[in-house]
């Protein structure tokens, strides 16, 4: 016979059994609901409709004419954010996306040549006819869109660099060399005569120094300049050892400190790596493209360190990892790994490391980590899809709380702003 309690009186007693089951039920309630609740917290917070976890966009520009695949290239200056084409180049509000000014090259030209990064406000672009020689060089200002100056050669220009307040060529003639312009103005600083028997490849500058690859024989050289008057402080082998053969796919990713990407055509023994030099010119770290973190597919320089997207064989699936290396020794300093969706974008901003993990089935998410110690601030879900099954990002900013994703492609929206949520 089941126990029973008595309130006094005798009236309302429930069985004990009746009690254990009820409060049973409450509790596989509460569970039950939990449970439910955890289902629809993690797809709220995957598919970006969860405040505090989510990415939602604020605006996007109007979908792009056809597009080429030269002139391509695009710029943060302040809070203009501004998209080169070979049909010209276009500025933005970073905050509203609202047009704030549009640049056409002159006619029966296109745009066919970038620098990479702007000098303040002051980017370098390259326009020619079509078919013909990369013959003019325009400085813009991001601010309003004004060409400040430009400059003509008949047979073209090699590579160009902006930076340090200086516009730097290198001339494609047979006389090669270099020469540096003011980059607001266009008057002339200096011209440096390289090596005999060398010419001049890709060139960066900085305000400490000014840097350039040089093809010398069959070997490939790297001299640095003064930025004050073009005098040579030293040239030196990429590989003292080896040497690096001069038709070598080789580039500056940086001139202050000098760092150099190398990927050399040998079969097999080629040199596929990222070279980084001492300001007397000495090697410092050497970062292979390939290593027990994968093989790397795009990089970053920033505060001494390489900060590289690498892709990791794994036994079922490609994982993608973000790898952090020490520019004087090349050593790693921090790795994260991301799981199998694709990492196609970095940006280094105000110590913390950004990037964009694109997965079409499952939803594209945002990553942020402290640039020193590799510890991740943010991971957030986009609302909507960065990129799709034909859509590409080429580029991305980080503009106040959230980032800009660049496109290039006919029919695409050519930039997207997105925001935290």
């Amino acid at each position: 016979m089941a126990a029973r309690t008595n309130d006094g009186d005798g009236r309302g007693a429930v069985p004990l059994t009746g009690r254990r089951r009820t409060l049973g039920c409450l509790v596989a309630a509460v569970v039950a609901l939990g449970a439910v609740g955890g289902i629809v917290f993690a797809f709220l917070a995957d598919s970006g409709y969860m405040p505090w976890f989510s990415m939602r966009t604020v605006w996007e520009a109007p979908h792009d004419r056809g597009a080429s695949a030269q002139g391509n290239r695009a710029w943060l200056a302040g809070d203009t954010l501004a998209r080169s084409r070979f049909d010209g180049v276009t500025g933005y509000d970073a905050a509203s996306g609202k047009k704030r000014w549009e640049y056409v090259p002159p006619r029966r030209t296109d745009v066919c040549a970038t620098t990479a990064r702007p000098d303040g406000p002051v980017v370098l672009i390259g326009y020619g006819e079509k078919g013909g020689p990369c013959a003019t060089r325009a400085a813009l200002d991001l601010t309003d869109g004004r060409e400040l100056w430009h400059t003509t050669a008949k047979t073209g220009y090699g590579s160009a660099a902006v930076g340090g307040g200086l516009v730097v060529l290198a001339d494609s003639g047979a006389r090669g060399g270099l020469r540096a312009l003011d980059a607001r103005t266009g008057a002339p600083r200096w011209t440096a005569a390289v090596p005999r028997g060398c010419a001049p490849g890709d060139v960066d500058a900085a305000r400490k120094q000014v840097v350039a690859l040089l093809r010398c024989g069959e070997e490939a050289r790297l001299t640095a300049l003064d930025p004050a008057d073009g005098r040579a402080r030293w040239t030196v082998p990429l590989d003292a050892r080896r040497g690096v053969a001069a038709d070598a796919t080789a580039y500056v990713l940086s001139a202050d400190p000098a760092v150099v990407s190398v990927a050399e055509e040998k079969s097999g023994d080629g040199m596929r790596a990222t070279l980084a030099f001492g300001p007397d010119g000495r090697p410092r770290g050497r970062i292979d493209d390939v290593g027990d973190y994968g093989s790397i597919e795009e990089v970053e320089v920033e505060g001494g360190r390489l900060f590289a997207i690498a892709s990791y064989e794994g036994s079922q699936s490609t994982w993608e990892r973000l790898v952090a290396f020490d520019l004087a020794t090349g050593d790693q300093v921090w790795r994260a790994d991301l799981g199998d969706a694709d990492l196609d974008e970095i940006d280094v901003t105000d110590g913390r490391v950004t990037t964009l993990a694109f997965d079409w089935k499952y939803g594209d998410r945002l990553h942020v980590f402290d640039a020193a110690t590799g510890d991740e601030e943010d991971d957030r879900a986009f609302r909507d899809h960065v990129a799709g099954y034909a859509t590409e990002v080429g580029d991305m900013f980080t503009y106040e709380d959230g980032v800009i994703a660049v496109r290039w492609g006919s029919g695409e929206r050519p930039l997207s702003s997105y925001e935290r949520w």
